[in-house]
């Protein structure tokens, strides 16, 4: 059975969800979405870990006491430390989803004794490709799109420059929790564009803390993501890691629109 429950962080209420038993899993989903994108490969994971899906502060149900600050990836990696030693405190398995991922090294690299392992699923580590400079204008003017012409101008804008397109969402008719989550990240669209596209596009991983680190860290990238953004930064990041990307089913989510197969391929990973 899923619990929710609540954890009181200095400038934040955090929500998060348990499910199941074993060793914990903490999935940390990306930009504006929430625990609620994990639904369908959650009950899987349970099988095997105490799978622990979050709202990173600001998006959702984890809410910020000031909305105004700017989203800071350190802030978020001791959010997710909190969580690990709110559990137990001892070392958790990590799966972090695009924004997500980049949570998750940073909680890697400044919290090693918390973590076994980090799966970061394609992280939008921009500033580590070719044309770094090019994207990083690119996502200014999604912020400055955001600004001045609003939500529905500024995710055209961010879409296209990542290279997502409606053929990327998710297909059928959505369940009444799905429904209730759309709604949810709807209303963190906002945020996320004036406070979380900068500081997430300009973050770079600290690789020396990662190398000298005793963490594993896993570098995912989707089957079905060719060309895309997040695919290409994590691509540069394994290289500049000296890692071998690991390929999972589906695109950007596919714990989302491949769960199944997915959640055995994530197990298999975090095991190994």
């Amino acid at each position: 059975m899923k619990k929710t429950e609540t954890l009181q962080a200095p400038g934040a209420r955090l929500y998060y969800e348990v499910q199941g038993s074993g060793p914990i899993l903490l999935m940390i989903p990306g930009g504006p979405t929430d625990a609620g994108i994990f639904a369908a490969v959650t009950p899987l994971l349970a099988e095997h870990f105490t799978v622990v899906p979050y709202d990173p502060r600001g998006n959702s149900r984890s809410v910020p006491d000031d909305p105004a600050l700017e989203q800071d990836i350190d802030v978020h990696g001791d959010d997710a430390a909190r969580l690990v030693a709110e559990l137990g405190g001892e070392p958790a398995y990590v799966f972090g989803s695009s924004g997500g991922a980049q949570i998750a090294l940073n909680l890697a690299a400044r919290h090693p004794d918390l973590v076994r392992v980090v799966v970061a699923h394609e992280p939008p580590c921009v500033r580590l490709l070719p044309d770094a400079d090019q994207v990083a204008a690119g996502m200014e003017e999604v912020a400055s799109t955001y600004e001045r012409e609003g939500v529905p101008a500024g995710m055209q804008k961010f879409n296209e420059l990542i290279g997502m397109s409606e053929e990327d969402a998710p297909q059928g008719p959505p369940s009444p929790e799905q429904q209730e989550m759309f709604g949810r990240l709807m209303g963190n669209l906002g945020y996320f564009l004036g406070k979380g596209v900068r500081p997430i596009s300009s973050y770079r991983p600290d690789f020396e803390a990662l190398r000298s680190g005793s963490p594993r860290i896993v570098v995912g990238i989707g089957e079905s993501t060719e060309g895309q953004l997040a695919r290409r930064s994590a691509i540069a990041l394994a290289e500049q890691a000296g890692l071998e990307p690991v390929v999972f089913p589906g695109g950007h989510g596919g714990f989302a629109d491949a769960p199944e197969a997915f959640a055995a391929r994530l197990a298999e990973v975090l095991r190994a």
